[in-house]
């Protein structure tokens, strides 16, 4: 029994150790929202996504555009409040790699609603391509395609 425990722990340990229990959930939560019609494919290159972003030092983000963060925003806002909550906006921001878990956000208490959110998705987007040295639309479009590609 006492062995089965200590490969148990071993186990848990060496999934927290290295986020794989992160990492899956990230897969399967893009996969659910985005629903491509090659799905093994679709993981394959957001994995080496994931790589390319690791080498290169830059967070990951998924360069979204009005519509992909509409459909994202009204999965949230599930009821039609027109808001949704803070912690939602922030696993959303999470879950695009827009967030840091260092980074301290303030919630004021009011829901976030989708001009909110779309502009700092639009934000931080952009300072990630500036980061990568896109400084106007047109270079952070490159820049967007140097990460992106696999």
């Amino acid at each position: 029994m006492e062995a089965r425990s200590s490969r148990e722990l071993k186990a848990r340990n060496y999934l927290e150790k290295h986020r794989i229990m992160d990492l899956l959930t990230y897969l399967t939560s893009a996969l659910l929202f985005f629903r491509p019609e090659r799905p093994r494919e679709y993981l394959i290159s957001i994995l080496e996504r994931l790589r390319i972003a690791k080498l290169s030092g830059v967070a990951l983000p998924f360069f979204m555009d009005n519509s992909n963060i509409a459909s994202m925003f009204e999965m949230l806002d599930s009821s039609n409040k027109g808001s949704i909550s803070f912690v939602q906006y922030k696993e959303a921001l999470k879950t695009l790699g827009l967030y840091t878990e260092g980074e301290v956000l303030k919630d004021d208490g009011h829901g976030v609603t989708f001009e909110q959110f779309r502009n700092e998705v639009n934000k931080r987007t952009q300072e990630i391509c500036e980061k990568t040295k896109g400084k106007d639309s047109e270079s952070c479009q490159s820049a967007a395609e140097q990460l992106l590609l696999h």
